[in-house]
């Protein structure tokens, strides 16, 4: 799999509009200012392919890529953006509601912002995927904002908090520096083979 081939194939704002699953599916979780497009841009290798605001919450469908056999999913930001409570809602029902569907899911990649503690969503977000038995992996993002040695020791915290198994992959990673982009390329073609 050629991961710089992907192109953007559609969105959808709701989940009764969700195509079938035809592919393997590697979805993208996280809260809505943990730098999910920035870092699918980065990870892609292409400048505004997902789109990239200063506003939290940007993402308000569930947004479709493709590459070779395999898609790509861009799931809505949870939690923190400054939105109505009906379009959390929306939100919300559209991730609940790609999660209930029968998807080939080869990988949930849960972003978390390695900057800060464990959140009660993010919590949510991996006991589910791991009460569902989803193959999944951590992305700590936004790690250029720390030094390496802070870098490591939220890494321990944050294994810890999620009571990560030794199994799941969890990577430090950074779109601004490309910090673990590479390991995280690795973990999505692997799945999607």
């Amino acid at each position: 799999m050629n991961i710089n081939n992907v192109v953007f194939e559609r969105s959808f704002g709701t989940s009764s509009q969700l195509p079938a699953s035809t592919l393997p599916e590697i979805a993208f979780a996280g809260r809505s200012n943990v730098g999910k497009s920035s870092l699918l841009n980065k990870l892609f290798n292409r400048k505004g392919l997902a789109k990239v605001s200063q506003t939290p919450g940007k993402t308000a469908t569930i947004n479709f890529f493709s590459c070779d056999s395999v898609r790509f999913v861009d799931l809505p930001g949870y939690g923190y953006a400054k939105v109505s409570k009906s379009e959390k809602e929306r939100w919300a029902e559209l991730i609940e509601g790609y999660f209930a569907q029968e998807r080939n899911l080869a990988l949930v990649v849960s972003l978390v912002d390695i900057r800060h503690a464990v959140s009660a969503l993010d919590e949510g977000m991996v006991g589910f995927l791991r009460e569902a038995g989803l193959p999944f992996a951590v992305a700590l993002t936004k790690a250029d904002k720390l030094s390496r040695q802070q870098q490591a020791k939220q890494k321990s915290a944050i294994v810890r908090q999620l009571g990560l198994a030794t199994d799941v992959p969890t990577v430090v990673c950074s779109s601004e520096k490309g910090t673990g982009i590479d390991e995280l390329r690795a973990l999505v073609t692997t799945a999607a083979s």
